[in-house]
């Protein structure tokens, strides 16, 4: 009698929920998240088409079926609440393309590309067809970088409600006035000495502010609430990113970790916020990151070398109510840069390498599909033993992939579910560079050997 040997191939083609472009595609993730709060939906590059489309597809459905009414992005937050204020019908911008004008740092194409647009304007028609008292979805952004801009937006939050408190902030502010707004020179030179730390002035304007929130809240001829919440964001940001920038010039774990610690922070101010704003209602948050904020780290060798991530961070406040979501192709085209503020390239992603995730579901031989890990026992099984995982960021470096772009994962205790897109293209860009248009072309017949 012939044996018949189970492959860990198999073991994922049997799992596996094939995705066809269908509305039911994501019936089983839906099962999977039924009442779960937050829902943190990764990316394993931050340049590619169908990461966005297929996230985008899943956020839809979450806040059409689900009631989510909040999408919080790994985006600066003075960018992203320009959006905010589009999607919810204010504001001065008339479309989507404008309101995500501010996304102008590298990389801009991360925020400003068609997926997003499309999303964007998606999400102004479905909040301009709810009905009058029914709360609109939110857009809002994670990220620290915008430490700048964040000062900027505290003083002119100021000069509408408080004019004497506009000047005080100025006058802290001003301590990071000698660098040219260039953030990186400050934390460089406070760390080594060469210019004292602006802590005391960041934390002295957040403390300010918090404590005179509820005067200026109710103010007359007042500003809209959520710009008090909007203003105190920002100089917590401000806090944090002053801590950041200095923080960048120690150990790797240090600023990784105090940006994770931040967006994980302000997801639970979000959260905070619009459980107060709506009387207790359950807010329900959609978080969009790349794998390696989304996932968590005690499943990586990242966990191992002392960091931590959103995600991580959000299964500890949340517990179950916490669901961790990742994506992975074998091989395709991604938006990537050679290397920081460099111009946006069409790049080819070399197949995964043996022995990763990546070759393993490229194995299933199935185009596209969805894992539910968390409702497989035995996938998670199959799953569990650490193998190589891909992360592309805004960098591309294929000539190093194994150092640059690989890490030992857990799958099943990283995620909760996992889509595999096999073949995958690359983000368009709103405004694609002549080197985005030239792309690389497809990898030779040859590789990897070259012969």
């Amino acid at each position: 009698m012939a044996t018949i040997t189970t492959t860990l191939a198999d073991v994922v083609r049997d799992a596996a929920r094939p995705l066809t472009g269908h509305q039911e595609d994501y019936d089983d993730l839906m099962e999977l998240i039924g009442d779960a709060r937050v829902v943190l939906i990764g990316e394993a590059s931050h340049g590619t088409h169908e990461f966005f489309h297929e996230r985008a597809r899943i956020t839809r459905r979450l806040i059409e079926e689900k009631g989510f009414s909040v999408v919080a992005v790994e985006g600066d937050w003075p960018d992203c609440y320009r959006v905010n204020r589009f999607v919810r019908g204010h504001g001065p911008d008339a479309s989507a393309d404008a309101a995500l004008s501010d996304f102008q740092r590298f990389p801009a194409w991360m925020w400003r590309n068609v997926d997003v647009l499309t999303f964007v304007d998606w999400l102004r028609g479905y909040n301009d067809s709810l009905a009058e008292g029914r709360p609109r979805v939110g857009f809002y952004g994670l990220d620290l970088y915008s430490l700048y801009a964040s000062m900027h937006a505290v003083v002119d939050y100021l000069e509408r409600v408080d004019p004497e408190a506009a000047r005080r902030a100025r006058y802290r502010y001003a301590c990071f006035d000698h660098f040219g707004e260039d953030a990186q020179a400050y934390g460089f030179a406070a760390e080594v000495g060469a210019t004292r730390s602006c802590e005391d002035e960041a934390v002295q304007q957040l403390q300010e502010l918090r404590l005179r929130a509820g005067e200026y809240a109710f103010r007359d001829g007042g500003v809209p609430e959520d710009e008090h919440f909007y203003a105190e964001q920002n100089a917590r940001l401000v806090k944090n990113a002053e801590e950041y920038y200095r923080s960048m010039f120690r150990r790797r774990d240090a600023s990784w970790n105090l940006r994770d610690a931040h967006m994980a922070e302000t997801l639970g101010a979000l959260v905070d916020h619009f459980d107060g704003e709506r009387g207790g209602e359950r807010t329900r948050v959609v978080v969009w990151e790349h794998n390696s904020h989304v996932g968590d780290a005690r499943a990586t060798e990242m966990g191992d070398q002392g960091e931590w991530t959103v995600g991580q961070l959000a299964r500890e406040r949340f517990g179950g109510d916490a669901v961790l979501v990742g994506f992975s192709t074998f091989s395709g085209t991604v938006t990537a840069a050679d290397d920081w503020d460099a111009p946006a390239r069409r790049k080819q992603v070399r197949p995964g390498l043996a022995g990763s995730y990546e070759t393993l579901f490229h194995g299933a031989e199935l185009p596209n599909f969805l894992l539910p890990i968390r409702a497989e026992e035995e996938l998670a099984d199959a799953l569990r033993a650490a193998r190589l995982e891909r992360a592309i960021g805004v960098i591309y470096r294929p000539e190093t992939e194994r150092l640059s772009h690989y890490f030992n994962a857990s799958l099943s205790e990283q995620f909760d579910a996992v889509i595999h897109i096999d073949e995958t293209t690359a983000v368009v860009p709103l405004e694609p560079t002549r080197e985005w248009h030239a792309g690389e072309g497809r990898a030779p017949d040859t590789f990897p050997s070259g012969i």
